[in-house]
């Protein structure tokens, strides 16, 4: 599928499950529906990094929460529209995710993976000791009576704001999707694979690779707080325990395993499927299983299918494939 043909029918699928989504009589599903899509934005984000180039980043949720409190702190200053504070948000932390892939791109392996935890740690204790922001207060944060652009009612287009937080997250989403769609068909995504697959090798035969790490970590950074700007306005209330939560690092590492690392619906099958299951024991359950089905989930896949879901596919089609020519030998050598 060419890319022009692919962006077609990836907006004309976010339309129809907006559609579907505004049909259910229900408007409580917008919120769980949030949910699963900011995870595949995340779960995608982070696999330009840790699943194309190889580089496992524990540090998704300081550069969501910087997103998320790029809203707080440029509220406090001047109200701008959210799709503008997305972008705001984005560069902030893509500025953020260049800085530290310069700083700690040299390092390889688990050194890396402890310097994006020990990121995570020192961004929370600096928002947490920041008073502008809210400190370890936190800091309400007022939805908007208009739409953002418009001079519109929200009783239009959209019956509440939780509406258009899902549009807005599901145009991201769309982007997201097609930005590592793009990567992966370029020679952007040959040049991750080769860092990948051994990245000294990758050296010797003339590849940028520190280059190319600080374009993966800037893009991956930028994705991430792009989806964290909105977070204020769907919590109305933003504080550094929610705004850090382990359940961001933790999902968007999970989904991308689970769905498949080195293709770019696999954290988006991998985010579904693990986001659904966890909102569906929130309300049936408790939501203090969520990280549970995370390491139960997790186990389930490495025994079965260690590749992730995409893996699995692919095995099954190609033991399939060389069945539907094995038999034919087989047929032709019992009749000798």
């Amino acid at each position: 599928m060419r890319q022009r043909t692919f962006w077609l029918v990836a907006t004309v699928a976010a339309l129809l499950v907006f559609a579907s989504f505004r049909l259910l009589l229900n408007p409580y599903w917008f919120q769980p529906g949030y949910k699963v899509l900011q995870f595949i934005v995340l779960a995608t984000a982070w696999n330009i990094l840790g699943g194309y180039t190889g580089y496992v980043n524990f540090g998704t949720a300081a550069f969501f929460a910087l997103g998320a409190y790029t809203t707080i702190a440029l509220n406090k200053i001047v109200p701008l529209p959210l799709p503008v504070l997305m972008l705001l948000g984005g560069t902030v932390s893509g500025v953020v995710g260049f800085g530290t892939g310069y700083l700690t791109l040299r390092l390889r392996g688990a050194f890396f993976s402890i310097a994006t935890l020990a990121l995570a740690v020192v961004a929370q204790t600096l928002i947490t000791n920041w008073e502008f922001v809210g400190g370890s207060r936190g800091a309400y944060a007022i939805r908007p009576a208009h739409y953002p652009i418009f001079d519109t009612d929200l009783h239009g287009l959209f019956i509440d704001y939780v509406q258009y937080l899902f549009f807005i997250m599901l145009v991201l989403t769309v982007i997201a999707i097609g930005v590592a769609r793009a990567i992966e068909r370029s020679r952007l995504g040959y040049g991750f694979a080769a860092i990948r697959d051994d990245e000294q090798a990758a050296e010797a035969a003339g590849v940028p690779t520190l280059r190319l790490k600080l374009v993966a970590t800037t893009l991956s950074g930028a994705l991430m707080g792009m989806a964290g700007a909105p977070l204020p306005y769907y919590l109305t209330y933003l504080e550094p325990a929610s705004g850090f939560d382990l359940a961001y690092a933790v999902n968007s590492i999970a989904a991308p395993l689970i769905g498949g690392l080195t293709s770019w619906i696999g954290p988006l099958i991998g985010a579904i499927l693990l986001t659904s299951i966890q909102e569906a024991a929130t309300v049936l359950i408790s939501s203090a299983y969520g990280v549970l089905i995370v390491g139960l989930l997790l186990m389930a896949f490495v025994v079965i299918a260690p590749n992730g879901l995409v893996g699995l596919a692919k095995r099954l089609a190609l033991d399939e494939a060389l069945a539907a020519f094995w038999r034919p030998l087989q047929a032709l050598g019992s009749r000798r």
